[in-house]
């Protein structure tokens, strides 16, 4: 489950986030104090359900709520407040449930167990196919990036699945010769714009994460034909015909490690 909890006090968040992390402790549950963070958030991220306090400072909680419904139409809205007069205008907006402060998890438990929208299976979105010809798909169209490297990169961040790979790193695997080092970082760093932002512009941002010099994938946001083989699944067993990434020369050792499996 993905959740969104906004509060302009720290500590009402901090505690909803733990509240959540303890029912739903594989899921991915966001705080922010901003209420333009939150529209910002929600435009880039999946969310399943978001817990809005009423009263904040910046924008009022109903008519936030308002906005995120215009972004998505069926997002589960739950309104955390002090103040029970508000109840009727949660009810107005078709919200997913309504919680007084504090808010304890058997409360949470319940309004989760009856949201508006429930919850399923959520399919995901990308998908990386490793065995053949290296290519990415988002929801069922190829990927386009600008630069053939950039794919290249791509390549490389989803073979590591989800270590963060350096920048000296990435320049050993795209280029063989020494080069200008330079120069060549600097492409770098290009390449991981390029990719970032093609994430970025297809609704996707949080697949893709960045740390100083250092990128990585997020594993759990892609389905991936390497990633079912190396769990076993009949789907990725099925799938895998002795061909893995076959146009990059650095992917041969991992396809030596994959022909030496046996399932």
């Amino acid at each position: 489950m993905n959740t969104l909890i906004v509060d302009d006090r720290q500590l009402a968040v901090n505690a909803l986030v733990a509240t959540m992390k303890e029912i739903d402790p594989d899921g991915s549950h966001v705080g922010l104090i901003s209420s333009e963070e939150a529209i910002s958030f929600l435009r880039t991220h999946p969310v399943d359900v978001v817990f809005l306090d009423i009263e904040m400072p910046d924008l009022n909680g109903l008519l936030l709520a308002e906005q995120m419904q215009e972004i998505e139409p069926k997002l589960n809205i739950v309104f955390v407040t002090g103040h029970v007069e508000y109840a009727l205008d949660a009810h107005n907006l078709f919200a997913s449930g309504y919680l007084m402060k504090p808010a304890g998890t058997e409360d949470v438990e319940k309004v989760l167990n009856n949201l508006r929208y429930p919850i399923e299976g959520r399919k995901l979105r990308v998908f990386a196919r490793c065995f053949g010809n290296f290519e990415v798909f988002v929801d069922g169209s190829p990927l386009v990036f600008r630069r053939t490297k950039s794919k290249e990169l791509l390549a490389y961040l989803v073979d590591s699945r989800g270590s963060f790979c350096t920048v000296g790193e990435l320049m050993g695997i795209l280029w063989e010769d020494a080069g200008n080092m330079t120069s060549r970082a600097s492409q770098i760093r290009s390449f991981m714009a390029d990719i970032r932002k093609t994430f970025e512009d297809a609704g996707l941002g949080d697949v893709i994460v960045k740390e100083h010099n250092a990128i990585a994938i997020r594993p759990d946001l892609i389905e991936c034909d390497y990633y079912q083989f190396m769990d076993g699944k009949p789907e990725g067993i099925n799938a895998f015909m002795g061909e893995y990434m076959k146009q990059y020369a650095w992917a041969e050792i991992r396809l030596g490690e994959l022909t030496m499996m046996e399932y």
